[in-house]
């Protein structure tokens, strides 16, 4: 069983969407979150003058999350993370940054090129958001125990971001656990012939990887379902009319939308492998959890 985590957040200007300063209890960790229009309020924060990683965020032409992952050491004139930060990104028009660093200025050039290299392949291999760096950055050299002690704080980032409004380092769908197991079932609908193969989580609903779209869309489709299909546009092989990686939509019902291309109730087709729907599965559920009680 997981044990709790106590997590501290100060909202350094008393507004939830201005600056944000987050940190694990009893870590050096530690992360702030900064829109772009508050930059120039953060020039005396000392932790932001050290080294560290830095991540900046925006969206796509086609409304898709984008990030650059960079790194920053102090240099001769004393200025660090934050000034690299200022200077120009041209592949990405970032709205918000995420500065990781520490609270006893521990990050050399080693870890934070460990560091780099190591948020770059997670968040890649995520498939959540689209890093717009031109290479992958480099790994350097690091010894066992500065690997050991960075991944430490790659673990404290898993924690950290998401609270932050970014889970960029976790896949839509985790792969099961003894520790943290997944009792949702697999759910499967059909429409028009087109088969989809889907599941609930914690954050919606997710169509895995292989399922088949109808590429038509009904004249009365519904315009989040449109939405979804824009945005997840260069996932579906025009070939086989497939997609070629899972997605995350928002509801049951708008997964049964965009793989019909038309407003469909999800709590109606997507049932089980015994056929039972998932109306029907939830009725279930709730009524075992009034017996309990």
């Amino acid at each position: 069983m997981k044990r709790g985590k106590r997590l501290i957040l100060y909202l350094i200007d008393g507004d939830p969407t201005d600056r944000i300063k987050c940190k694990l209890d009893n870590r050096t960790s530690i992360a702030y979150k900064i829109p772009r229009t508050s930059i120039d309020k953060c020039k005396n924060i000392p932790h932001l003058e050290q080294s560290g990683i830095y991540f900046l965020f925006g969206t796509n032409h086609e409304l898709n999350d984008i990030v650059y992952v960079g790194q920053a050491c102090v240099r001769k004139n004393k200025n660090g993370v934050l000034s690299r930060i200022l200077e120009p990104h041209d592949t990405i028009d970032w709205n918000e940054t995420i500065i990781f660093t520490t609270t006893d200025h521990s990050f050399g050039l080693t870890e934070i090129s460990y560091l780099e290299h190591r948020f770059y392949n997670i968040i890649t291999d995520a498939k959540r958001y689209t890093v717009v760096n031109i290479n992958n950055p480099t790994e350097g050299d690091p010894v066992e125990e500065i690997k050991s002690a960075m991944e430490d704080h790659i673990d404290d980032a898993r924690i950290i971001f998401p609270a932050l409004g970014h889970k960029l380092f976790e896949p839509i769908t985790k792969p099961e656990s003894k520790e943290d197991p997944d009792n949702e079932p697999l759910l499967h609908m059909e429409y028009s012939g087109y088969k989809a193969t889907g599941k609930r989580t914690n954050e919606g609903f997710v169509i895995l990887k292989g399922s088949a779209v109808n590429p038509n869309l009904n004249k009365s489709c519904p315009a989040n379902v449109i939405r979804f299909r824009e945005k997840y546009g260069n996932q579906i092989d025009k070939a086989t009319c497939t997609l070629t990686e899972t997605i995350l939509l928002s509801s049951p019902s708008a997964a049964a939308g965009f793989i019909g291309g038309c407003s469909l109730s999800g709590n109606i087709l997507w049932k089980d492998e015994k056929g039972t729907s998932l109306k029907k599965l939830e009725q279930s559920s709730l009524s075992q959890k009034q017996v309990l009680l």
